[in-house]
């Protein structure tokens, strides 16, 4: 063999090596993805790379915790239907008697609410109007067991009212501190909107110690846009961690559905009502006996109290405790049992704390001069109801219960 032949086979030789090898060499190097897989990949590049270990906002767990203790209300009432004009005759009636309206047919008008079970013993916190007039109640939860509830005590001041079923290993909701609520904070309603099932809605809270809406006589209302629809009356508002905070009740609304105003009534309020409920059937609460106005220019140069905080006293019950105190129309409220009031709704929320027939301190001012009276307080007579409680207007937006 030629020294030339010898030559060319090994010339061979390292260039078949450094094909078969080289590629191997260089993705062990690490070369590979920055070489040649990027000149033999599509011309195209990635928006953001993909992350390992995403922490995505879910509420999951606050929902978890709460929802089973969310349950579905069903009142119904049976209504007569009107009755033939031929039976109201009483020559009709002389000679058939009431056989005829006995077997008047009767109608079954259902609705639909939500509540929230507040203890293992069954209580369930709703609101009164769910189930005011109701001949029957059924509770449906999540699990799918259903009960007849019995109502054990109702306050149509506040709307709230107090159910009991007798079923075992019940769910039972955590109470939060309304209290501590800031505008801006994520809460969640849950409850059984149109009877679609059980739904969960997400906002936040738009206002607090909302007051003057024209819903209750005692209000005190979180505001929030979380989505409230009829059925989700008597439902749970809770915080992100699955804390009860409120009991939906109501809207504002031109067309009957949501349009992001919602009213809740806070838990705070809700517990003082429902221990009494539970307790005797009954709300107590203190009374003046005089109606109260807010402070305007006028009626501060005619009463002589340019400057200050405070509420006139417009009309005084005769015989009443406000009466017996000695206090006047015209008379300037600044403070009641030590605490300052500011308006109308804080002097009517501080009566109604007072204990019956015990005496506490009220501070006046009458033509000018401050007087320190002493007044026994009153109960509070039941609620009397008004046709302007409840507008029926189309021109403007009005409060609508959401049962």
């Amino acid at each position: 063999m030629t020294k030339g032949l010898m030559r060319n086979l090994k010339l061979l030789a390292v260039v078949f090596f450094v094909v078969a090898i080289a590629p191997f060499i260089i993705m062990k190097l690490g070369f590979w993805d920055e070489t040649f897989a990027k000149s033999s990949s599509p011309k195209y590049t990635e928006a953001y790379p993909p992350i390992a270990n995403p922490q995505v906002v879910s509420y999951a767990t606050a929902v978890e915790r709460a929802a089973p203790a969310v349950v579905s209300i069903h009142p119904t009432k049976i209504i007569s239907q009107d009755m033939n004009p031929i039976l109201r005759d009483p020559f009709f009636r002389q000679f058939f008697g009431d056989m005829g309206i006995q077997n008047m047919p009767q109608e079954i008008q259902p609705s639909l609410g939500s509540g929230v079970i507040i203890s293992k013993e069954g209580y369930i916190l709703t609101n009164n109007h769910v189930v005011t007039g109701a001949d029957d109640i059924k509770v449906k939860l999540v699990d799918g067991r259903s009960a007849q509830a019995k109502v054990i005590g109702t306050d149509p001041e506040s709307d709230v009212a107090i159910l009991k079923i007798e079923l075992a290993d019940l769910p039972v909701i955590a109470m939060g501190n309304s209290d501590n609520l800031k505008i801006g904070d994520v809460v969640l309603a849950i409850g059984n909107p149109f009877g679609v099932g059980q739904t969960v809605t997400q906002g936040i809270v738009s206002a607090t110690q909302r007051t003057s809406v024209g819903i209750n006589t005692f209000e005190n209302f979180i505001q929030t846009d979380a989505a409230i629809n009829p059925g989700n009356s008597g439902g749970a508002l809770i915080d992100a961690y699955g804390n009860l905070i409120g009991i939906n009740n109501a809207i504002i609304t031109r067309s009957g559905g949501y349009q992001g105003i919602g009213f809740a009534i806070p838990v705070s309020l809700a517990k003082d009502v429902m221990s009494q409920l539970i307790e005797s059937g009954a709300v107590t609460r203190g009374w003046l006996g005089i109606t109260v106005m807010p402070l305007t220019d006028e009626s501060r140069k005619s009463l002589n109290y340019p400057k200050g905080d405070g509420t006139v006293i417009g009309a005084v019950v005769r015989s009443g405790p406000a009466a017996k105190a000695g206090l006047q129309p015209g008379d300037i409220i600044l403070s009641l049992d030590n605490q300052k009031t500011y308006d109308a709704n804080s002097v009517l929320s501080i009566a109604s704390k007072l204990l019956p027939e015990k005496p506490y301190p009220i501070t006046v001012v009458r033509n000018g001069q401050t007087l320190d009276v002493r007044i026994v307080a009153g109960k509070r007579p039941g609620p009397v109801l008004r046709a302007e409680n409840n507008p029926k207007s189309l021109a403007k937006p009005t409060p609508k219960p959401m049962d």
